[in-house]
């Protein structure tokens, strides 16, 4: 299980997504003053963690396995869309906002780490399904 490298990657991105609670970008969502974005936020980020950290333990049914992280990556963007719409209320590009486009890249990266274990689990789940062809 932890040998395989879309593991790793599962990992990374679970932990990426922990970092951004405490990031800039996340204080600014939370102090919505409507609320319902800040919470919104926290929610889809957190079950984007969460899925990322159950589809680790899936190793042995990829097609479900792949299927899960799909989902997560689709909730990452989301985190993505919404941490750059904050990043852009804001106004401004400086040096100030140092902190909120960490936020923002933490979570691209997140993403990109998501992408990266769906391919890999892709590439495994052929090479069982190309040596099952030659049984």
């Amino acid at each position: 299980m932890i040998q395989r490298l879309q593991t790793l990657f599962l990992i990374i991105a679970a932990v990426i997504n922990i970092v951004v609670f405490f990031t800039p970008v996340y204080t600014r969502a939370m102090q919505d003053p409507a609320g319902w974005i800040g919470t919104l936020y926290a929610l889809i980020l957190t079950a984007a963690t969460l899925l990322s950290i159950y589809a680790i333990f899936l190793y042995q049914d990829r097609l479900r396995q792949i299927w899960w992280v799909r989902l997560a990556l689709w909730l990452q963007i989301a985190v993505f869309a919404a941490s750059l719409a904050i990043f852009l209320t804001l106004g401004g590009l400086g040096t100030y906002l140092i902190g909120e486009a960490l936020g923002v890249v933490l979570v691209l990266l997140a993403a990109i780490m998501l992408w990266l274990a769906a391919k890999y689990i892709r590439k495994d789940q052929e090479l069982v399904e190309s040596m099952d062809r030659i049984r």
